[in-house]
């Protein structure tokens, strides 16, 4: 008996499994993506070279923007240099203003005085640091501001606030001269306490003095480090 040879069994054709289509759809959109974008550049660059005027044009319009922006600046930062060089605060000035315009005119007087790079750091959080400046010596100078509304009426600046300041000036703010400014009064207890720790104190008369005059706080405080390296506001 001759047996029937069974006809060979088909394969089965896999399908692609669900992340693999996902996969082949993502890169037909990007194919398509990718073919739609060179077509843009395509037809960009050859409306470009038919239409070269358009193209110079917009480079001498960026041409004159930037030229008038340097200008600007430059005019705007001759104005700042000369409002700074003759910059003067009276106290019955820094006695009416705001804590924090108080902290701005320290700021605008530590930059008369040539350090450019000083910030008001003043607000929550500020761990004893109101205005930081680097003078044209290289030190770094960490200023605490007490305003008093009244004035040399107002509470005095005890030793707690000069405790905050010499716990913060140097180890968290690397300062080499800390200072604290106030337009009011300070007790004789913080006066000796700053002495002790190497801080130092701008009083109501200070004050009056630095703010009105245009000698430099370094040239009217006691004991300021010397120099480091000049630097470039040297």
């Amino acid at each position: 008996m001759t047996r029937r040879r069974r006809p060979p069994a088909r394969r089965r054709t896999r399908r692609p499994s669900r992340r693999q289509q996902q996969r082949n759809a993502q890169l037909l959109v990007l194919a398509v993506v990718a073919a739609a974008g060179i077509g843009l550049v395509v037809m960009v660059v050859n409306w470009l070279l038919t239409h070269w005027w358009v193209l110079v044009l917009a480079l001498v319009l960026a041409v004159l923007a930037g030229a008038g922006w340097f200008y600007n600046r430059r005019q705007r930062d001759q104005w700042e240099a000369v409002r700074a060089q003759g910059l003067r605060y009276g106290l019955p000035q820094l006695d009416a203003l705001h804590h924090t315009r108080f902290e701005d005119a320290i700021r605008d007087l530590m930059r008369r005085d040539g350090c450019r790079d000083a910030q008001r750091v003043g607000g929550r959080g500020d761990l004893g640091a109101d205005v930081k400046a680097t003078d044209p010596f290289g030190r770094r100078w960490v200023i605490q501001c007490k305003h008093r509304r009244n004035g040399v009426q107002g509470s005095a600046v005890g030793t707690p606030e000069l405790q905050v300041l010499n716990g913060t000036a140097r180890q968290v703010h690397g300062a080499d001269v800390a200072v604290i400014v106030t337009n009011g009064r300070v007790t004789g207890p913080a006066v000796t306490f700053a002495k002790q720790q190497r801080l130092h104190v701008v009083d109501r008369q200070t004050l009056a003095v630095w703010a009105s005059g245009s000698r430099p706080l370094w040239e009217l405080l006691r004991a300021v480090p010397p120099p480091r390296r000049p630097t470039s506001l040297s």
